[in-house]
């Protein structure tokens, strides 16, 4: 499969065939692709949520009134969930959201969003994120020159402390390490630029089934 390969300052490219990369016909997978990224965004709540009902609301104890005679509703407690402060029905409670996915769901999805991505020449490969000098103001010029909108994920094997510290301020720039890179990295950016490293380690990924 076909890749456009930078040189590290980003002023040029050529095209280059990486061998073994995942293919897919028809929809195949995409099941796989949805299922994967619902249980990413699921796991990754807190479910720390929590309302007090009328029975854990301070107070409330005493009747607000008599039962009869003052022309009013009955009323029994201010801690009714009628009454402001009062307590809350139904509401949301502390709760666990983590889906279990199957490890071969886990690689399908990962290797079709791969090749989707691929597929639509929306994965661009740098030789590497060393351009000199190593600064913010020559990582954004890279940057641009590549993906010029939208946002971008940079994918290293791993980021030298440099890199990350000249990428980690630009607003539409996200880093991610190959070996951490989901499902969900690869569907969410308008473009991914994987240094020549860090797609071997994608490709050796696949291939192994560790997802």
């Amino acid at each position: 499969m076909k890749f456009t390969v930078f040189s590290s300052d980003g002023t040029s490219s050529r095209e280059q065939d990486f061998a073994d990369m995942p293919t897919f016909e028809g929809d195949k997978g995409l099941q796989a692709v949805k299922e994967v990224i619902v249980a990413i965004n699921a796991n990754n709540r807190q479910g720390t949520h929590s309302t007090k009902t009328r029975g854990e609301v301070r107070g409330g104890g005493k009747k607000p009134w008599r039962q009869k005679g003052t022309g009013r509703a009955r009323a029994g407690s201010i801690r009714s969930p009628l009454w402001v402060g009062g307590g809350v029905v139904f509401g949301p409670k502390p709760r666990d959201y983590s889906k279990k996915i199957n490890a071969k769901v886990k690689a399908l999805a990962f290797s079709r969003a791969l090749f989707d991505r691929v597929s639509a020449g929306e994965i661009a490969v740098i030789e590497s994120f060393v351009a000199a000098p190593v600064k913010t103001k020559v990582m954004n010029k890279v940057v641009t020159l590549i993906a010029p909108k939208g946002k971008v994920l940079l994918v290293d094997a791993p980021f030298t402390a440099e890199a990350a510290r000249a990428s980690r301020n630009l607003g539409r720039v996200s880093l991610q390490e190959a070996a951490k890179l989901n499902t969900k990295d690869l569907a969410q950016y308008a473009k991914i630029i994987v240094s020549t490293k860090a797609l071997e380690a994608i490709i050796a990924r696949v291939n192994g089934g560790t997802n």
